[in-house]
C-alpha cells in the first residue's frame, strides 16, 4: 500500500523526459524545470502540487543544489557482480541495505572533505532513485508511481574505515559524503544507462544499469518493505567495478547517461 499525491509532473511515465533542479538565485530556493539551458521555476517543490511560472532563469546565473534533502539516504552495496569481485565479497542473495545520514548530503561543484581520520578516500558512481510519494509495501508493478525520478549519486568511502570497521556507518557519513544531482530525470528507462566515473578528467568507472544483480524497480519494493519512504528519499542502486581512491586537490565527476554530470572537488580536513 502507499499514498499518492497527485502533483503537476508527470512522474515515472517512461517516454516523457523531463529535468527538474533546486537552485539558489539572489539568495532564494527554488525548484525547476530545465528547459533549452534555462530553468523554469515551479510556483512550489516538485514533490506537491505545482505549476510553472512565467520566471525563467539561465543555468549560469544560478546555482544548482542538490536537487532534494532526503530525509534518508538508503544505499544497496554490491549490486554489481564485478564490484563484489573486486572487493572480494560474496554475491548477495537479497539486497545488501545501509544508511547515509542527510548530513551528508553534497551540492554539486562543492567540495568533498578528506577527513583526517582516514587513509584511504574512495569514489563510487552510482545511479540514484528520488521517491516522489510516501510508500510502504508496494509491489514491482506499482513502483513507477511512486518514483519522481533519476539522479547521479556519488556514495563517497573511506574504504580503509570500511575494511576496520563491522558494519559500514563510519566509512559511509561523514559530512559531504553524498553528493548527487544536478538533476533529477523522469521518464527514462533504469535498466540501460550507463554509469561513469571521471577522476580529474579520466574515466576509471564504466558500467551500465542493464548488470545491476537487483534491478531498480526490486529494489524500490523491496526497500519499501522494511521502512516507509517519503517524498524526496532516496535509493542509490550501487556501483560498478573501478572503485578507486581520491586524494585533495582531485576533482571527481559522476557521469549518467540522460541525467548530466556530477563534479565535486577533494580538499583536505
Amino acid at each position: 500500500m502507499g499514498e499518492i499525491v497527485e502533483g503537476w509532473f508527470p512522474g515515472g511515465n517512461v517516454g516523457h523526459v523531463m529535468k527538474y533542479a533546486r537552485f539558489l538565485i539572489n539568495n532564494e530556493i527554488k525548484y525547476g524545470i530545465y528547459e533549452k539551458d534555462s530553468l523554469v521555476e515551479l510556483s512550489g517543490s516538485y514533490f506537491n502540487s505545482c505549476k510553472k511560472t512565467l520566471r525563467e532563469y539561465k543555468i549560469a546565473d544560478v546555482k544548482l543544489l542538490a536537487p532534494c534533502l532526503p530525509g534518508k539516504i538508503v544505499c544497496v552495496g554490491l549490486n554489481y557482480i564485478d564490484h563484489a569481485e573486486e572487493l572480494k565479497l560474496p554475491v548477495p542473495d537479497t539486497p545488501v541495505l545501509f544508511i547515509k545520514p542527510s548530513s551528508s548530503v553534497l551540492n554539486p561543484e562543492e567540495n568533498i572533505v578528506y577527513p583526517a581520520m582516514s587513509k584511504q578516500l574512495d569514489y563510487e558512481a552510482e545511479l540514484a532513485v528520488v521517491i516522489r510519494a510516501k510508500a510502504k509495501n508496494i509491489s514491482e508493478e506499482a513502483v513507477e508511481k511512486y518514483i519522481l525520478g533519476y539522479t547521479c549519486f556519488n556514495d563517497v568511502t573511506a574504504r580503509d574505515i570500511q575494511r576496520q570497521d563491522v558494519q559500514w556507518t563510519r566509512a559511509k557519513s561523514f559530512d559531504t559524503f553524498s553528493p548527487f544531482g544536478p538533476f533529477i530525470v523522469s521518464g527514462i528507462n533504469p535498466d540501460e544507462l550507463s554509469v561513469e566515473a571521471y577522476l580529474n578528467g579520466e574515466l576509471k568507472q564504466a558500467g551500465n544499469t542493464k548488470n545491476l544483480i537487483f534491478k531498480t524497480r526490486k529494489l524500490v519494493s523491496f526497500v519499501s518493505r522494511v521502512m516507509t519512504l517519503f517524498p524526496g528519499d532516496v535509493i542509490a542502486t550501487g556501483t560498478p567495478r573501478g572503485v578507486g581512491p581520491m586524494k585533495a586537490g582531485d576533482s571527481i565527476e559522476i557521469a549518467v547517461e540522460g541525467i548530466g554530470r556530477l563534479r565535486n572537488y577533494i580538499i583536505a580536513e
